[in-house]
């Protein structure tokens, strides 16, 4: 499965007392297919910003400890207010065909971002910048969105509305990434596939068989090329995740995203130097729909169903002690933040399924009279367990769940148009701040259930203009405990990140966003 080059040094008569250099192509196995190369089109899965974290590069980039280094831009400055933003762009950036990276690329990318026809998941992540939102909603024109090019497009100025806090830290997501709009003009919406796509990042992708295959190989053009060690990084799409330690043992892949937790102590026993494993920022909850009509639209429904769930029971038994049980949305890790509780969650199991029976007795369910429900969960091994356990403490409520599962991108596009009743979903943020997971409950687009509440969304919109540190925090802190006492999601537990990767890999760390930008990586017994 690995590829190697060697210098063809016997045949030239040469020395051979020196060592061979030598690159190779890495293999990962990743949790589900893309549902597109274009930063504008994927579903936001952790596996999707992983394969163009490699292939694309933003302004500001991540490096193998996880934290914010220049990206595309070398340097830039905030204003007083901070309202504006420049960006001081690098002379060597190079699309894979040649062409230069600039900031009308930027502008362009991020227009396109917004623009209604796009229908991008990411569009709100630019409603702080000037005219995003009212774009996004087809209420202004596209070239008044806040962003410049400067200086003959080595200089990008972003304008915001309100000051935002957090904004620098998103900017490592696929939006902030560059589209080039030579290609786009020529190309259409087919731009992205693998026979017409041209990227900024380290690798670009050659070959795509879908959910079997993504082939990419070292864009000589990255302005950093000279460093990158690897040929290429090809990525399987594995949602079995115990096939895909049988793929890791046999030695067919290099790394493999997210192992099963229930497999941790066996892993540990058996390939010990291999497991890595760390506290991340990310949480795994079922999320209740909101919208008229639905069973769970009764918040007394919602709080019985969230009391019932023994956290204990899933993190220490179903995945062998390798995460944590959760009584928040925002987990324990983020900076400067000490996450809320749900409401009654505190309590022993007994007071609390003494009060989930009378929640569902005064909703009109019980034993006698069953509430039938819908539970949905992206398909592998650790979401079905959870699914059958969870299903397994609601019975004795009188809740008869009937379960369904699908493909990550088909489950998580189902969400986010609101088709489904209760449904696993999870969050792994991409920067450290508590903001990334209080967006849940007011975005328009990652709110799956459609929790709306004018209060908290305020709040949150009070704390993304709050510069003071300390007066944000206390905000979203209120926010996050006014929010679960509505019961809009049942957290379960709090993520730890778990890979498996190949002892004679060196670039990677260990790090509490779970990136690990393949650049960084490279494989010392290559042969």
């Amino acid at each position: 499965m690995k590829k190697v080059t060697l210098a063809l040094l016997g045949a030239a008569g040469l020395s051979l007392g020196a060592p061979l250099a030598t690159a190779a192509t890495l293999n990962i196995g990743i949790s589900g297919d893309p549902a597109s190369l274009d930063p504008a089109r994927v579903t936001g899965g952790v596996w999707e910003e992983d394969v163009l974290r490699d292939i694309f590069e933003g302004l500001v980039a991540i490096d193998a400890q996880g934290q914010i280094i220049p990206g595309v831009a070398t340097s830039w400055e905030t204003s007083d207010d901070g309202r504006t933003y420049t960006f001081h762009l690098r002379e060597d950036a190079r699309w894979s065909d040649g062409e230069p990276v600039t900031a009308d690329d930027f502008v362009f990318a991020l227009r396109y971002q917004v623009d209604p026809k796009t229908a991008s998941n990411y569009a709100h992540r630019l409603y702080p910048v000037v005219n995003a939102q009212k774009i996004n909603a087809g209420e202004a024109k596209l070239d008044t969105l806040g962003v410049e090019s400067r200086d003959n497009g080595r200089t990008l100025v972003i304008q915001l509305e309100q000051p935002a806090a957090y904004f620098l830290k998103t900017l490592v997501l696929p939006f902030g990434y560059p589209i080039p709009e030579h290609v786009v003009d020529d190309k259409g919406d087919k731009w992205s596939q693998p026979d017409n796509i041209v990227v900024n990042g380290a690798f670009k992708p050659v070959r795509w068989i879908s959910n079997s295959e993504l082939d990419t190989v070292k864009n000589p053009e990255f302005h950093d090329a000279d460093k990158v060690s690897l040929e290429g990084v090809n990525y399987y799409p594995i949602e079995d995740k115990n096939a895909g330690i049988s793929r890791f043992r046999a030695g067919e892949l290099d790394i493999l995203r997210d192992f099963p937790a229930a497999r941790y102590q066996w892993l540990e026993q058996q390939i010990p130097d291999a497991v890595k494993i760390t506290p991340s920022l990310g949480s795994y909850y079922y999320v209740f729909n909101l919208r008229d009509g639905s069973p769970v639209a009764d918040k007394r429904v919602r709080e019985a169903l969230s009391l019932a769930i023994r956290r204990d029971i899933i993190s220490e038994k179903l995945l062998d002690g390798a995460v944590t049980p959760s009584t928040s949305l925002v987990p324990p890790g983020v900076s400067n933040y000490t996450p809320a509780a749900q409401p009654g969650l505190e309590d022993d199991m007994d007071t609390r399924m003494n009060h989930a029976r009378e929640l569902m007795k005064e909703a009109g369910y019980g034993p006698d009279k069953p509430l039938n429900l819908t539970l949905r969960y992206n398909s592998g091994d650790e979401h079905q367990r959870i699914a059958v356990a969870v299903a397994a403490m609601w019975k004795p409520l009188g809740v008869n769940v009937e379960m369904r599962n699908s493909e990550a991108n088909v489950h998580y596009s189902d969400l986010m148009q609101g088709d489904f009743q209760v449904a696993r979903a999870a969050w792994i943020s991409s920067y450290d701040d508590a903001q990334n997971f209080l967006q849940l409950l007011s975005a328009e687009t990652n709110n799956y259930g459609d929790y709306q509440n004018g209060e908290y969304s305020e709040l949150i919109t009070q704390s993304d203009r709050e510069l003071d540190s300390d007066k944000r925090r206390d905000m979203m802190q209120r926010a996050e405990k006014m929010a679960l006492a509505d019961y809009p999601l049942a957290p379960i537990y709090t993520y730890a990140a778990r890979n498996l990767v190949k002892p004679g890999l060196s670039g990677w760390d260990n790090n509490a966003l779970d990136m690990h930008a393949s650049r960084w990586i490279s494989i010392k017994d290559a042969q």
